[in-house]
C-alpha cells in the first residue's frame, strides 16, 4: 500500500482557513471603525456596522468568537469620538452601554449558532447511523466515500470498497430473532474493521450486508485482505449465549483513474458481490467485463417477450436410448432461441435470468404447448421431457396448463414427462410433494433432473411421487477411468430401481460409457454419443435413420 505525508498538508489547510476567517473579521472591524469615524463618529447610525464582524465571528466560532469580536468592536467604539467633526468625546455611560450591548449580542448570537451547529451535528449523526445496530449506514458510506474520492490531486492514492454479505443471516434471524441479527452485525463489523490496515469502520447497508472503505489500496492487496476477512468469518461469535459461525461472500472494487462518483464504485462492488454469490466463491473483484455481460443480459431479457410473439423460440429434441435393446424410448425438449442473423442463442445466456422473472410463465407455456403438439404429431413411443423451474412447480397455473394440454390437444399423458432439478425441492418438501402429486394425478410422469448435484439428502426420494431419476453428466464422464465412479453409479442405479424409478444417465459421449451403464443396469441414456438436440424435422429424420441402422 502507498504511504503519504498528507496529515501535514491537512493541518496546513486548516490553519490557512482559520487565518483567512480571522483576517476577514479583523478587516471588517477596521473597515467598520473607519466608516464610523469618516461619517462623523458614534452619534450617527453607522456604529451598527460593527455588528457585522461580531455576527461573522459568532457564526464561525460560536460563543467564544462572538464575545471576542464584540469586545474588540466595543473597544474600537469606546475610543471613537461622539462627533468627529466637532471633536466631541463620548460619555463613559454611552460607550459602556454600547460595550455591554455588543457583548450581549455577540454572546447570544454565539450561543444560538452553537445550538444550531450542535443540533445539525446531532441530526447528521442520526442520519448517518443505523438505529438497531448503531453502525454507520448507507448515508455515511456515501458521504465518506465521496470525501475519499474528492481528495486533492497531490494526494495520489487508490480508494476501494469491499461489500460483505453474511449468506446465512436468515437462519440466525429464524433461530434467534432480529435482535440477534443486529448483535451479530455489530460484532462482525468490529472484527472486520480491525482486520484491515489502519482499522476503519464497518458500514451496515442492509440486514445482512456490511461495507468497508479501503484506503491506499492496490489490486494486489485484495487477496490477502479478503483472506483475512474470511478468517474472521471462520471464528465463532457468542450471540445471545449461542456460538454462531457464519459464511461470508465478498465483492470488491477499486476506483479507476478519473472515477469521482461514489455511486459508481459502490455499484461495481455490488456487481462483484453478486458474482461471488452466483459463482459460490468467497471473494470476487470487479472486472469491466462484468458490465458488458450484465448489459448484454439485460438487453437479451428485454427481448424475450417480443421473441416469443415473433416466433423466434423453438424446441430441439435430444433422443433417449433404452440401453437394454438400443431403441429410442423418448426424448427431451430443450428450448432454443434463434435470434438475429438466424444464430442460436444458448439457453445458458437467458434462462437463468428468465427463471427469476415473470417471463418464466410465458416461456414454460410455450415449451409445454410445443412439446404437446410434437407428441401428438410425432406418434413415436416414449415420453417427451420438459424442464420446469421451482417457480413453475409451485405455480397454480402449471397444473391448469398441463391439464388443458392433455384435454385440448389429445396428447396422451404418458407421452409427457416433467423434469425438475433437485434444487426445486429444497425450499419446502411438503409443498413439492403436493404439487408433484397434482401433476401425477393427470397421468404425467415426473423425473428428478441432474440427480446427485443438488439436494444432498435422499429423504425426498421415498416421499415424493416421482417416476424417474436423471443422473447428472458429472457422474458419467469419469466412468471409464475411475473404479470409485463406477461403484457410485451402481449404487445410484440400484437405489433408483429399489424405488421403482426409471434411471436415465445424461451426457453419455462414448461407447465405453454406454457399455458400462448397460452392464450396471441403467435403463436409459442420452448424450452426444447418440445425438445432440435437434430441430423437430431433423429429429424425425434422425430417428428414422437410427432405426434403419439398427435393423
Amino acid at each position: 500500500m502507498k504511504s503519504t505525508a498528507w496529515p501535514q498538508r491537512v493541518v496546513q489547510l486548516i490553519d490557512s482557513r482559520h487565518a483567512t476567517r480571522c483576517s476577514v473579521v479583523a478587516l471588517l472591524l477596521v473597515a467598520g471603525a473607519a466608516i464610523v469615524y469618516v461619517t462623523g463618529g458614534t452619534a450617527y447610525a453607522y456604529p451598527y456596522l460593527m455588528l457585522v464582524p461580531v455576527l461573522a465571528a459568532a457564526s464561525w466560532y460560536s460563543l467564544p468568537g462572538g464575545l471576542i469580536a464584540a469586545f474588540l468592536a466595543g473597544a474600537l467604539m469606546a475610543i471613537m469620538p461622539q462627533d468627529a467633526h466637532l471633536n466631541v468625546e463620548q460619555s463613559t455611560a454611552n460607550y459602556l452601554a454600547r460595550f455591554v450591548f455588543y457583548l450581549i449580542l455577540g454572546g447570544v448570537a454565539g450561543w444560538l449558532f452553537h445550538l444550531r451547529r450542535r443540533s445539525a451535528n446531532e441530526h447528521r449523526v442520526i442520519a448517518r447511523t443505523d438505529p438497531p445496530s448503531g453502525l454507520p449506514n448507507q448515508v455515511a458510506l456515501n458521504e465518506d466515500l465521496r470525501h475519499c474520492l474528492s481528495q486533492p490531486v497531490w494526494r495520489v492514492t487508490n480508494t476501494g470498497v469491499i461489500k460483505i454479505k453474511i449468506t446465512d443471516m436468515t437462519e440466525v434471524v429464524e433461530a434467534l430473532g432480529m435482535e440477534a441479527a443486529d448483535e451479530l452485525l455489530v460484532a462482525m463489523g468490529t472484527r472486520l474493521s480491525q482486520a484491515i490496515r489502519d482499522g476503519g469502520r464497518a458500514y451496515r447497508i442492509s440486514l445482512d450486508e456490511l461495507a468497508l472503505i479501503l484506503k491506499d489500496i492496490e489490486p494486489g492487496d485484495l487477496d490477502p485482505i479478503s483472506q483475512r476477512l474470511m478468517d474472521v468469518g471462520e471464528d465463532s461469535l457468542l450471540i445471545q449465549q449461542v456460538p454462531v459461525r457464519v459464511q461470508l461472500a465478498m465483492g470488491s472494487a477499486i476506483a479507476r483513474d478519473g472515477m469521482t462518483r461514489a455511486t459508481e464504485l459502490l455499484r461495481e462492488a455490488r456487481i462483484a458481490l453478486l458474482a461471488a454469490i452466483r459463482q459460490r466463491r468467497s471473494h470476487t473483484h470487479f472486472s469491466p467485463t462484468f458490465d458488458q455481460r450484465t448489459l448484454q443480459s439485460l438487453k437479451l431479457i428485454a427481448r424475450v417477450r417480443d421473441g416469443l410473439v415473433a416466433g423466434e423460440f423453438e424446441l430441439h429434441y435430444q433422443p433417449k436410448i433404452r440401453l437394454g435393446d438400443g431403441k429410442v424410448c423418448g426424448c427431451e425438449g430443450l428450448i432454443r432461441w434463434r435470434g438475429d442473423n438466424d444464430k442460436l442463442i444458448p439457453p445458458g445466456q437467458f434462462m437463468p435470468k428468465v427463471e427469476n422473472t415473470s417471463l418464466i410463465g410465458p416461456v414454460t407455456t410455450f415449451v409445454a404447448q410445443t412439446a404437446g403438439a410434437f407428441a401428438v404429431t410425432d406418434g413415436s413411443e416414449g415420453a417427451i421431457g420438459i424442464n420446469i423451474s421451482v417457480h413453475n412447480l409451485h405455480d397454480e397455473d402449471l397444473h391448469d396448463l398441463l391439464l388443458k394440454l392433455v384435454e385440448d390437444t389429445g396428447v396422451r399423458p404418458e407421452h409427457l414427462e416433467v423434469e425438475i432439478t433437485e434444487s426445486a425441492l429444497i425450499g419446502d418438501l411438503d409443498a413439492a410433494r403436493r404439487d408433484i402429486q397434482r401433476i401425477r394425478d393427470i397421468g404425467i410422469g415426473v423425473s428428478i433432473d441432474d440427480f446427485g448435484t443438488g439436494f444432498a439428502s435422499f429423504e425426498y426420494l421415498q416421499h415424493l411421487p416421482i417416476t424417474g431419476l436423471k443422473i447428472d453428466r458429472s457422474f458419467v464422464s469419469p466412468l471409464e477411468r475411475d473404479e470409485r465412479a463406477r461403484k457410485l453409479m451402481a449404487c445410484m442405479i440400484d437405489m433408483g430401481h429399489a424405488l421403482d424409478l426409471v434411471v436415465t444417465a445424461e451426457g453419455v459421449e462414448t461407447a465405453a460409457q454406454a457399455d458400462i451403464l448397460r452392464h450396471l443396469g441403467c435403463d436409459q441414456a442420452q448424450g452426444f454419443l447418440f445425438s445432440p438436440a435437434l430441430p423437430a424435422a431433423d429429429y424425425r429424420t434422425w430417428c428414422q435413420r437410427y432405426s434403419e441402422r439398427r435393423l
